[in-house]
C-alpha cells in the first residue's frame, strides 16, 4: 500500500466544466483515509460559479467510480477535512453514486482500492481559482 501523503490533484477552475482527476492507486491496505480540500477562490467570471467536489472510490480496478463524499463550493476560501474508515461496516445496501451524491454529504465504509475526485463546475470562475485535493493513507 501507498501509505502516507498522496496528492489527489490541483484543478484550474474556469468555465463549466466536469474534471476527472487521476486515480491515487495501490491502496489496497487502506483502512482509514484524510482527504483534505482546499478550495482557493479567485474572482467570479460571470453568472453564480459553483463547484462540486465529489471524492470517488472504486471496488472493482476503477471501471466503475462511486461517491463517497460530495464538498460543494461557491465564491469564498474553504478548506474542508474527511475522514474515512474502511473499518465502518456496512449492514444495509447502499446504491452507489457517481457525480450525483446529495450535497455535503459523505458515505463512510466504501473505500475500495484507490481515490479520486470528480469535479463538476457550473458558472464561470476567474483569477486563479484553484482546488488543491490531498490525501493521508493509513
Amino acid at each position: 500500500m501507498a501509505s502516507g501523503y498522496q496528492s489527489l490533484g490541483v484543478f484550474d477552475l474556469t468555465t463549466s466544466e466536469t474534471i476527472e482527476g487521476d486515480w491515487v492507486e495501490d491502496l489496497e491496505d487502506m483502512t482509514a483515509a484524510l482527504v483534505g480540500l482546499r478550495f482557493i477562490y479567485g474572482s467570479t467570471g460571470s453568472g453564480s460559479p459553483a463547484a462540486k467536489a465529489y471524492v470517488q472510490s472504486s471496488s472493482d480496478n476503477g471501471t466503475t467510480a462511486h461517491d463517497i463524499a460530495c464538498v460543494v463550493f461557491g465564491v469564498v476560501s474553504e478548506h474542508k477535512l474527511l475522514n474515512f474508515s474502511s473499518l465502518t461496516p456496512k449492514t444495509t445496501q447502499v446504491e452507489p453514486t457517481d457525480g450525483t451524491l446529495s450535497d455535503d454529504t459523505a458515505v463512510d465504509g466504501l473505500i475500495g482500492d484507490r481515490l479520486r475526485v470528480k469535479l463538476v463546475v457550473t458558472g464561470v470562475y476567474a483569477g486563479s481559482t484553484q482546488l488543491v485535493a490531498s490525501l493521508v493513507a493509513r
